[in-house]
């Protein structure tokens, strides 16, 4: 019996550790440039991506994912994620390393597609191109070339969650719905960002996260940042902001990092349940 507890909890440490390899230091992906079984992603929009760029990096910007017109930050279906993400050489069977300028919002947002999308090594560069900038690492303003690829997605719906899910978590002892948003957007005193927030929902400010090096904090600082606002490994916790973008920063670093084991995105955000007039909002 004693071999059978040590045995799981050693199976236990294995898969947080190797949850935690989903951040990747700037080391680690420069010895990586020139093997074939890897491919860098810029999540930053097209403009910012022709300023400059990591060597060979291809750019599938975060907005390029969304659906054209109606609620802002909705996703495209995955058949048509998959038909964008083939088309710029991106494929599940390669280990695919996601990252943006360095706050982090960006490449954290791709990287919560790709996981839902069900791409199995999924990794994000931690300090993005600030870090790879400092650490003296090749950058172009080049266009890569890119060889299309065929990206075939197994879609993971126990890390989404729809408006159903998020009207039926109030009240809900045993689930949290966490915003992400700015602490001066969430609490209203920013008045041009002042959309409200779902009833019941609690605030981590997702740029408490990261470092002054844009780097993400430690496991420790980030674990009681969440344990602060009551995000406990217990319970379900839902993250919200607008989009979906914010929201999937905090996704990284409590699955990712953490090894929180029930985490979603509320892929519709504030702004689809602003836009059900029967769903109540906060000011």
């Amino acid at each position: 019996m004693k071999k059978l507890f040590l045995a799981l909890i050693a199976l236990i440490l294995t898969g947080t550790a190797l949850m935690a390899q989903d951040l990747i230091t700037v080391a680690e992906l420069n010895s990586k440039l020139k093997d074939a079984n890897y491919i860098v992603v810029s999540a930053e929009v097209e403009t910012e991506y022709a300023k400059v760029h990591i060597n060979n990096a291809v750019n599938v910007s975060y907005k390029g994912l969304e659906k054209a017109g109606g609620v802002e930050g909705l996703l495209n279906t995955p058949a048509e994620l998959a038909k964008i993400l083939g088309a710029k050489g991106v494929s599940e069977k390669k280990t695919i390393v996601v990252y943006d300028e360095g706050a982090g919002k960006y490449a954290s947002r791709l990287y919560w597609v790709l996981k839902y999308l069900g791409a199995p090594d999924v990794k994000v560069l931690d300090g993005g191109l600030v870090a790879w900038k400092a650490g003296r690492k090749p950058v172009t303003k080049n266009p890569s070339s890119v060889k299309p690829a065929t990206f075939t997605p197994a879609i993971n719906k126990s890390i989404y969650a729809d408006m159903k899910e998020v009207q039926s978590a109030s009240g809900n002892s045993r689930a949290i719905l966490v915003d992400l948003r700015e602490n001066a957007e969430f609490s209203g005193k920013d008045p041009k960002n002042n959309k409200g927030r779902i009833p019941g929902s609690v605030n981590v400010d997702h740029t408490t996260l990261m470092t002054a090096a844009s780097t993400y904090k430690s496991k420790a600082e980030l674990e009681k940042i969440f344990s602060a606002a009551g995000a406990t490994k217990d319970k379900t916790i839902i993250l919200v902001c607008p989009t979906g973008v914010r929201a999937g920063k905090g996704y990284f670093a409590l699955k990712s990092i953490l090894g929180y084991p029930n985490v979603k995105v509320y892929e519709g955000g504030v702004n689809e349940w602003a836009a059900t007039s029967s769903n109540k909002l906060e000011k």
